[in-house]
Order: structure tokens, then C-alpha cells, then sequence
């Protein structure tokens, strides 16, 4: 006989089953809104999580009722370990869900040893679907790889393919009608976001905002209709055209009641517990990953932790936290 796990709650009621994991805050993209400088790293900086480490960490919270996995960075297939990684947070009892956030960098040449680790979810970034545009937005004029890689993904059995556009006035905020093309001819499912102030972007964020609501209105005056949202969901709401196949996702985390149906926690890298992408602080579990011994006490903190979490982040009032960049802790 199957035990259901206990439920994870804050305070405010609402129920977490979706662990954001980064795996490195290293990239190798240069994307302007992000790390437009590239990666630099820091000096003094710890080891990145280590696999025992990381399934210690994904038992307790399977333990706490989390299902769902997703792996981030920086960019996840840079870590050496990634495919062990996935294997191992695969076949954590109750773990029904493992997915991957990457630039697509390596897909083409990776998708089958990804199926091959367990990961059966990949979104994939894609900001422009002009190559001149792609390769100004990321630094690398590698739009061709990408798309190749999203073909043999879904050709190697990965079931759930989905493409991120970081929505940007005056750089892509014209190409709704070619990634509705795009969409439609390969049926996937891409996501609008609206990009973030972050402590390193200020002025980009002043300068190329564009509120998910214009995109939103866009779409609904060519007919599509928003779809339910679906169990593990993240934020994102999707909407399907009259007819025909592609779907098109707004993520508005500007918009009003953003929060409500928040379902997601972080882990930092290197083992900081981030309750929100835009909290203050991270808070330090790596001490209870030492060991197999300590898991009563780190399920304990857990709970602990997440029954503080806000109500809602305060990028309103221009506050983004301590999130220097969205790499630190995996967007």
C-alpha cells in the first residue's frame, strides 16, 4: 500500500510540488538581459552541490510531496556531473516529473543521453527567431543548432518541448506572428516573459520593459483563448488559437495576483534554500546535506522555512531582492 506524502505549505496556503534546482550559475550565453558581460565568477565561492548532496535534497522534498524537478542554471549542461545528476534525482521515490531549462547549446548532440537520464521535459530559450537578432541577443550565432537540437529532442523521446522568449520593446516585441508561425508548423508551446529588473539590469529593464498584459491582448484579439492551468504547472498562461496546433504562454510577473498560485521553490547551486526568485536571501541547507542521517532534520527546516514564505515579491516597488542576475539562482 502506496503512503501519500505530507502536503507543503506556507502560510498563506499555498501548496508546493515543483523544486527549481539549479545545477551551476555558470553560462556560456552572454544574453543582454541576463549576463551581458558574460560569467564571472566570484572569488572565495564554494563547491557547487555534489550528487549525494543533490539527492538528499530531492529525497526530503519528495518526502514533503514535491513531484516535480526542474534543472537549471547558468546553464545546466555545463556541469560535468548533469547526466549522473538527472539519473540520480530520476529514481528518487515519488519523483514523477524531471525537466530541464537550457540555451540549447548542446542539444542536438545530448537530447538521447538526456532521455536516456530520465528527463522528459526540456524548455528551451529561444529570443529571437532572426539569427542576426539571436546572435546580438545571446552573443552566439547559433539560432540553426538551436532549432536543430529542438527537432532532435522531440525525435529522441523527450515529450515536452517548450521554447522561452524573453519578451523585449524595441528587440523582439515584433515577432509575435513569426513565433506563432513557428509554433503552429512544429506544434509546441512557447512562453512570452516579461523580462525582469534584476540589481544588475536597472537600465535595460527601463528601457525595454513590455508588460505581458500587451502581449495578452494581442493574441486575444486574434482569437485565442486562455487554457486551464494543469497540475505542476508553472506560471505561465497558456492560450491556444481558434484552430490548429501551437500554444502561446504569458509569464506577467508584473501582472496583478501574480503570486497566488505560486507552487515553486528554489535551490541556489550551492545549497541555499530561495523561497522567492526575488527574496532577499538565501537560506543555507548545505549543513544538513552531509548526510543520510540528518534527513529527519533537514525535512524539519524545510517546513520551517517555507511556512515564511512572503505573500508576494515586491518588484512593484522596484525591490528585486539580492538577485544580482537571473543565472545566480536559475530564473
Amino acid at each position: 500500500m502506496s503512503i501519500t506524502p505530507p502536503e507543503l505549505r506556507d502560510g498563506h496556503g499555498r501548496r508546493f510540488e515543483y523544486l527549481r534546482l539549479s545545477l551551476t550559475d555558470v553560462c556560456n550565453f552572454r544574453c543582454t538581459y541576463c549576463l551581458p558581460n558574460g560569467y564571472r565568477k566570484q572569488a572565495g565561492q564554494p563547491a557547487e552541490l555534489s550528487v549525494d548532496e543533490i539527492r538528499r535534497l530531492v529525497t526530503a522534498f519528495a518526502q514533503l510531496g514535491l513531484w516535480k524537478v526542474r534543472l537549471t542554471g547558468g546553464e545546466p549542461s555545463l556541469r560535468p556531473e548533469l547526466i549522473e545528476i538527472a539519473r540520480t534525482v530520476a529514481a528518487v521515490p515519488g519523483i514523477r516529473r524531471l525537466a530541464m531549462t537550457t540555451n540549447g547549446y548542446r542539444l542536438a548532440e545530448c537530447a538521447g543521453d538526456y532521455v536516456a537520464a530520465g528527463i522528459g521535459a526540456l524548455n528551451v530559450s529561444i529570443d529571437s527567431l532572426d539569427p542576426q537578432r539571436f546572435a546580438a541577443i545571446t552573443g552566439h550565432d547559433r539560432l540553426d543548432n538551436v532549432v536543430a537540437g529542438i527537432t532532435t529532442a522531440r525525435a529522441a523521446g523527450i515529450g515536452s518541448v517548450k521554447l522561452n522568449a524573453v519578451l523585449m520593446r524595441g528587440i523582439n516585441d515584433d515577432e509575435l506572428e513569426r513565433f506563432i508561425a513557428f509554433v503552429s508548423e512544429h506544434d509546441l508551446s512557447l512562453r512570452f516573459i516579461e523580462v525582469m529588473r534584476t540589481n544588475d539590469n536597472p537600465q535595460f529593464f527601463a528601457d525595454h520593459h513590455v508588460a505581458g498584459a500587451e502581449m495578452t491582448r494581442r493574441l486575444q484579439g486574434m482569437g485565442w483563448s486562455a487554457l486551464p492551468r494543469v497540475a505542476g504547472a508553472g506560471p505561465a498562461i497558456e492560450y491556444a488559437p481558434p484552430s490548429g496546433p501551437g500554444r502561446i504562454g504569458i509569464i506577467a510577473p508584473y501582472s496583478k495576483d501574480f503570486c497566488t498560485n505560486c507552487n515553486r521553490l528554489r535551490v541556489s547551486a550551492r545549497g541555499k534554500l530561495h523561497l522567492c526568485l526575488f527574496g532577499d536571501s538565501g537560506i543555507d541547507l548545505r549543513p544538513l546535506l552531509q548526510s543520510d542521517d540528518q534527513q529527519n532534520d533537514l525535512i524539519a527546516r524545510i517546513k520551517a522555512l517555507t511556512a515564511t514564505k512572503a505573500l508576494a515579491h515586491r518588484l512593484h516597488q522596484g525591490d528585486s531582492g539580492a538577485t544580482p542576475h537571473l543565472a545566480s539562482i536559475g530564473g
